[in-house]
């Protein structure tokens, strides 16, 4: 088997091919594009050898990962903060990189984590540029609200950007560029919003259909479902939890032999000021 380090950059992707014994074979440099990725890959094929590549966790390592495997590579995506522990380096260059990660992957000591599938990817994104419009539409809100502390303009409603604060806004009196400013800010948390709502209902509806969520038993009191009891509770697990703890005690003093287990059930008495961690202490 052939080792691989790739060492990904803006332009290009830096080669290093070890061989099984952990002998250069050789370096190039390609194109971090499809083309780029296909010529890779039947440079490394010349050699007759199956071949194992390592890409530092980056963006675009990805792409890198999905293109070499589907020209029958096994590729490894490792992390960056422990190959970096790992080797340590006074020289750091591109070349160099590479070659520690196909060494790292002819001793088998990459820091390997874990690559979602495309779906969980499709999901994650989802998720993520939804977080990024709240957070836009959350720095919109608070440029209005300095915005009116910055002239004086008290809020006296709960919500500024509910009905009645949209007619205060309306109303306000404030010199420009800051009026025409809120102005925009207003419009764009508006589209904000329905792009927002549009990406939660796409959520929830991914929710509901996830593979995760469909159960193979039916659900309690469904059709096909057998009735089931709820086990009954014990009157010390009903009593409060001051009373649960007294009953413990007595519990724990009733095994040890403490004279606390003759006491009558109700309050716990003064003389019993221990608890039942391990075991109980003699009353003092």
């Amino acid at each position: 088997m052939l080792h691989a380090g790739l060492d990904l950059s803006r332009k290009k992707i830096d080669v290093c091919l070890l061989s099984a014994a952990g002998e250069i074979v050789d370096e190039w440099a390609s194109p971090p594009d499809a083309d780029g990725l296909r010529g890779l890959a039947a440079r490394a094929g010349m050699w007759g050898a199956p071949v194992r590549g390592v890409i530092e966790s980056m963006n675009g390592a990805r792409f890198v990962h999905d293109r070499l495997e589907e020209h029958g590579w096994d590729v490894l995506i490792a992390d960056a903060t422990k190959v970096k522990g790992l080797a340590p380096l006074a020289c750091k260059t591109d070349k160099i990189d590479a070659r520690v990660l196909a060494t790292l992957s002819a001793r088998d000591l990459v820091p390997e984590i874990w690559l979602p599938d495309p779906s969980i990817r499709r999901e994650r994104e989802l998720a993520r540029f939804r977080l990024h419009l709240v957070r836009h539409r959350t720095t919109l809100k608070n440029r209005i609200h300095a915005g009116l502390v910055a002239f004086g303009k008290p809020c006296p409603v709960s919500d500024l950007f509910g009905h009645a604060g949209r007619e205060l806004l309306d109303r306000l009196q404030l010199p420009e560029p800051w009026r025409s400013n809120i102005d925009v800010s207003l419009r764009l948390i508006d589209d904000l919003d329905l792009q927002i709502a549009a990406l939660t209902v796409q959520l929830k509806r991914q929710g509901v259909d996830h593979r995760t969520s469909r159960c193979s038993s039916p659900r309690p009191g469904s059709a096909g479902s057998t009735p089931t009891r709820s086990p009954r509770r014990s009157a010390t697990s009903l009593a409060s939890p001051r009373r649960r703890s007294c009953a413990a005690i007595r519990g724990c003093a009733r095994a040890s032999g403490s004279p606390v287990a003759s006491t009558p059930a109700g309050p716990c008495q003064s003389t019993a000021q221990s608890t039942c961690a391990g075991r109980c202490s003699r009353p003092r």
